[in-house]
């Protein structure tokens, strides 16, 4: 079982979803369940949805189908054209125990829930609760009314969705910004390209759940279950996928370390400054990982050499025989017929700063060469040495603004040993 040191962000995060969750549960203990088969019935698809979590690109772990029913309980008018009338309390209450529910069989096999991520996913419906079930009751007697249209409610219900989506997005790139040491802005960015589409499935499929009831009883519950449940088993396959290339593509990497072309952990090291220098330069996701696929296969091209390099350190070799590995390595990437761009990103790494490469190919240039001069070493003197030699070539042989994005990580990691 591991565990991840929470920020400060992440920690006040959850401690305001225990309260509130606390808050529920006390209040709904003491005055009782309104309708209890209906929480029950939702509850437990909330559990299931948890039960059945996953996780995006980007370590973003997701429960839609759980956030799906908790919507639908939330916007709940009626059940079979009777007036349901539940707390935002209650609401939260059978979002807290259907969570706490599906995340105990986790649990009890050694793989601990992300507690921030379960509390933006309270968090998130016991906003949209409390700011919409104090109107559940005059927007069912608008409903039944003369003119019995559905379209107010449909536009309310829409418009504070879209209002808690904001909210969320906002909460996960500041923790994002927070964790992974990026610009804010750029955390945003992310969120709304990867998470927004989901979120966006989530919401529809509540608002569609919570309007089906309205005819079709608890049977909605099924109905709906279904064709999430498929589209979650799609997402996790999706998962699986990405995190498997990941995986591939780094046993690849070690293929020039096992042959001795290269020191010990080179690629690794390498690609993980790589994407410290891209996300300080404001790199969106999808770039970044083209960036760390390019990274950790930037010497692939050595497996050519008759005879290795001393140390694998390209930063020691001629400009022309360094370019040359560039392009042999770029041409092995290209075999796999997948990875064209990364194989252009690994071809270009050497170019003069004159030609105007890919950032990334800047930043895998002033990344292999910084690791080539300092290697494994945590010796500070040998680190400002190695920035010294890599300023001095700013501008002609390395790009000024990569080397710059690089000492500013550089001093960070220094300052957390």
């Amino acid at each position: 079982m591991t565990y991840q040191r929470l920020g400060t962000g992440q920690l006040l995060l959850i401690g305001a979803a225990g309260l509130v969750a606390v808050a529920g549960i006390a209040n709904t203990s003491a005055v009782g369940l309104d309708r209890p088969e209906i929480a029950v019935g939702f509850g437990a698809l909330i559990a299931v949805g948890e039960l059945a979590r996953l996780t995006m690109p980007g370590n973003r772990e997701v429960a839609p189908i759980g956030a799906a029913a908790a919507l639908g309980y939330t916007l709940l008018l009626d059940l079979s054209q009777a007036p349901l009338r539940h707390s935002a309390l209650q609401v939260v209450a059978v979002i807290a125990v259907g969570m706490i529910a599906g995340a105990l069989p986790h649990l009890a096999v050694g793989r601990p829930p992300r507690l921030d991520a379960m509390a933006r996913r309270l968090l998130t419906g016991a906003l949209l609760a409390f700011a919409f079930r104090p109107l559940a009751d005059p927007l069912y007697r608008l409903t039944q009314g003369e003119s019995g249209t559905w379209w107010p409610a449909l536009g309310l219900m829409v418009a504070l969705i879209s209002l808690s989506v904001l909210i969320d997005v906002l909460v996960a790139a500041m923790l994002r910004a927070e964790q992974m040491r990026t610009a804010f802005r750029v955390a945003v960015r992310d969120e709304i390209n990867v998470a927004l589409p989901l979120g966006a499935a989530v919401a529809s499929s509540g608002v569609l759940l919570a309007l089906a009831t309205h005819s079709m009883d608890l049977v909605a519950l099924l109905v709906f279950a279904a064709p999430l449940l498929v589209t979650q088993v799609a997402f996790r396959k999706y998962a699986g996928i990405r995190a498997t290339y990941l995986q591939t593509v780094r046993a690849l990497s070690r293929v020039t370390e096992v042959g001795g072309y290269v020191e010990p952990g080179h690629s690794r090291r390498v690609s993980r400054l790589a994407v410290a220098v891209g996300r300080e330069l404001g790199m969106a996701e999808p770039e970044l990982l083209e960036l760390e696929y390019a990274a950790l296969m930037h010497d692939i091209g050595q497996l050519s050499l008759r005879d290795p390099i001393p140390g694998g350190a390209t930063v020691l070799t001629d400009p022309e025989q360094a370019r040359s590995i560039a392009e042999l390595g770029a041409e092995v990437i290209r075999q796999t017929g997948v990875l064209d761009r990364v194989a252009d990103l690994v071809s270009r790494q050497c170019d003069p700063v004159s030609e105007d490469p890919p950032l990334s190919s800047r930043i895998i240039k002033v990344a292999n060469a910084y690791d080539d001069l300092l290697g494994g070493s945590t010796d500070r003197d040998r680190a400002g040495a190695a920035l010294e030699r890599l300023r001095l070539a700013a501008g002609t042989a390395y790009d000024a603004e990569a080397v710059e994005a690089l000492a500013r990580v550089a001093n960070r990691t220094v300052h957390r040993r």
